[in-house]
């Protein structure tokens, strides 16, 4: 089979890279011919563990291509799919301009049948959109060609994003015809052999269905800070409540862990743009917008229990920070908490020492000098009057607890995403502050 993917940013790469480890042809496609001529040498613009061993693989085997024209993948292709970003815009709604820009050039440039695939996350009745502005321009050059549309949202975890593509827990796939459902499933085939399930729906199901999923992770991700925020101010411990309730099946443990708010690419956008569709019909969808309000807040609850440790006043302190990404292993930093955090330091006159395995690019273009970036974790502890924990990559899991407290001003621990043992700590005599705790 052959295929193209248009946008060469995370989805459309993963994406792209993972059809042709399965032997299909894929041509990836972007505007910009920097990024292009970079994937070309096997160099990706973003950090996914194995993804650029993946791409170099598949293009010395002669299965995956980049390209900065949409025609080169047009010809003999079954499937194009639409991997470009919706950002979100001032109102909290998808930003749709690049989905229908390329909408315009597949109608300007198509020959022959082919199967529209819309991956990106988009608003219900995004499909039917591309599908008219394709006709429309089919239509002008007065000819008679024959396509499908049809939405395959994905569903990838930042980090782990080659094993979801290649071991899926399911695929949607919402369309209206049999063409392209045949399509689909010859070309989902060796991802369903171990009895991973694809489930054919409508279109408009298919759309909504991305939204829902990542709106019910949030809202566990918003209950359990909720919760984890009472069990502080009762004296109670979030990781005992957090099993008690994990046990009941009908419940279960999976994203039921307590921290400083959700961040990344999708939930925060997703929520957003879920809401602004409800409102856009009329409907006010209470649940998410409690889900989204509580989440902003989580983000500052760290820095509210550093205040008041420190009495309100933090201006001229310096505080070492470990992590910068919204999670391991990935260098985004959208909607991370940790930038929250940051700012907030700044604001109130702290000094910042920060440091993150694989986020400081980014973070850097974003804070420039105001931040101290650091060449590990240790450095960025020495002469900090409190070590700031935001993002649990493994390496911060077992520190040296005697060399930190070499290096440190003060021994003060705040810990985000409750990896360390606070009896341990405060043994060792470091003064100890999670989500949720009970030290007692």
């Amino acid at each position: 089979m052959k295929i193209t993917v248009v946008g060469t940013g995370y989805v459309g790469l993963v994406t792209g890279t993972c059809f042709a480890e399965t032997g299909v042809t894929v041509t990836c496609v972007d505007i910009d011919s920097e990024k292009i001529n970079k994937l070309k040498m096997a160099q990706p613009p973003i950090y996914e563990p194995g993804l650029e061993t993946m791409i170099r693989r598949n293009a010395e085997k002669g299965r995956l291509f980049f390209t900065t024209k949409l025609e080169d993948g047009l010809s003999n292709c079954e499937a194009v799919f639409i991997a470009v970003g919706t950002p979100p815009l001032e109102d909290g709604s998808a930003d749709l301009s690049s989905i229908v820009e390329v909408a315009h050039e597949i109608g300007q440039k198509l020959k022959e049948y082919v199967v529209i695939v819309t991956k990106s996350t988009v608003p219900v009745g995004t499909s039917e959109v591309i599908r008219q502005i394709v006709q429309e321009e089919i239509d002008q050059r007065h000819e008679e060609i024959y396509f499908d549309v049809a939405s395959n949202p994905e569903f990838l975890k930042e980090g782990d994003a080659i094993d979801d593509f290649l071991r899926p827990e399911r695929i949607v796939i919402g369309t209206d015809s049999d063409d392209a459902e045949d399509i689909m499933r010859r070309l989902y085939k060796p991802f369903i052999l171990n009895q991973h399930p694809i489930l054919f729906m409508d279109i408009a199901s298919a759309e909504l269905t991305k939204y829902a999923a990542n709106a019910m992770l949030a809202t566990r991700i918003s209950f359990i800070n909720e919760i984890a925020n009472l069990c502080d101010i009762l004296g109670a411990d979030i990781n005992l409540v957090r099993k008690g309730i994990g046990s009941d099946s009908r419940i279960g443990n999976k994203f039921l862990y307590p921290g400083i708010g959700y961040g990344g690419s999708c939930f925060p956008k997703d929520t957003k743009a879920l809401i602004r569709t409800a409102e856009q019909k009329g409907y006010s969808p209470n649940v998410i917008k409690a889900v989204e309000y509580t989440n902003e807040l989580q983000k500052a609850i760290l820095f509210k229990k550093i205040k008041e440790h420190f009495n309100n006043n933090i201006s001229g302190m310096t505080f070492s920070v470990w992590g910068l990404s919204f999670k391991p292993q990935t260098d985004d930093t959208r909607e991370s908490p940790a930038m929250v955090i940051i700012r907030l330091m700044l604001e109130a006159g702290a000094k910042v020492r920060a440091y993150d395995p694989a986020g400081m690019p980014e973070a850097k273009a974003k804070l420039g000098d105001r931040v101290y970036f650091a060449s590990d974790p240790y450095d960025a502890a020495t002469g900090a009057d409190a070590l700031v924990l935001v993002t649990e990559w493994a390496e911060f899991r077992l520190p040296d607890w005697e060399e930190i407290s070499k290096r440190v001003k003060r021994m003060v621990v705040f810990d985000g995403r409750n990896i360390y043992d606070p009896l341990e700590l405060r043994r060792m005599g470091f003064e100890y502050y999670g989500i949720g705790r009970r030290l007692n």
